[in-house]
């Protein structure tokens, strides 16, 4: 059984260690955990493994946020991976800073990234999980926010909720949606 999981992010040395791009850091202590490798390939960095009888396709779009769902939709098609075998990880300013809440489907809540994966698929019913960033910024400058580094309090706790969403996109693949939300949201 194949799955594809996908971090969100923005390509470039610029956006490496921004909040918007923790789905990339996500998926990167992933494959640091499971000794793989990213190679760049075709609307993205790629890699592949094994989780017990579950194979993963971890994927970091090339695409930017905006365009998400073009790499998300090339890489089910390609790779003959269902729906409901897709599970895309995202930052949230709705959910105060390292919540984790998993979902199997929801409204893009203003975010370009989910929002162009729903326009892409037609459809909201795909799984995400989402970090909350808290949103600890003035009225109208979500975008600086987003686009800005860590501060040195959150990045001292990050290591600890990226193991955490590590353990759900593991449990995701292993027990489903359902009782992972049920053993790991609200926790």
């Amino acid at each position: 059984m194949k799955y594809l999981i996908t971090g969100l992010g923005n390509i470039g040395p610029e956006y490496e260690n921004t909040r918007h791009n923790i789905g990339f850091r996500i998926l990167d202590a992933l494959a640091k955990a499971s000794n793989v490798v990213f190679a760049d390939k075709r609307y993205g960095a790629t890699a592949e493994l094994k989780l017990k009888n579950k194979q993963l396709l971890l994927l970091k779009p090339s695409t930017f946020m905006n365009l998400s769902g073009n790499a998300v939709r090339y890489w089910l098609q390609k790779e003959n991976i269902p729906l409901e075998n897709l599970l895309v990880i995202v930052d949230d300013l709705a959910l105060p800073f390292g919540i984790l809440r998993l979902k199997p489907k929801g409204s893009d809540a203003g975010h370009n990234g989910l929002k162009h994966i729903q326009e892409t698929l037609g459809t909201n019913h795909y799984n995400r999980l989402r970090f909350g960033l808290g949103n600890d910024f003035p009225t109208g400058r979500q975008i600086d926010f987003v686009l800005s580094d860590f501060t040195p309090e959150e990045n001292s706790l990050l290591p600890a909720r990226i193991e955490k969403a590590v353990e759900i996109i593991r449990s995701f693949c292993l027990a489903g949606v359902e009782i992972t939300m049920n053993q790991f949201n609200n926790k």
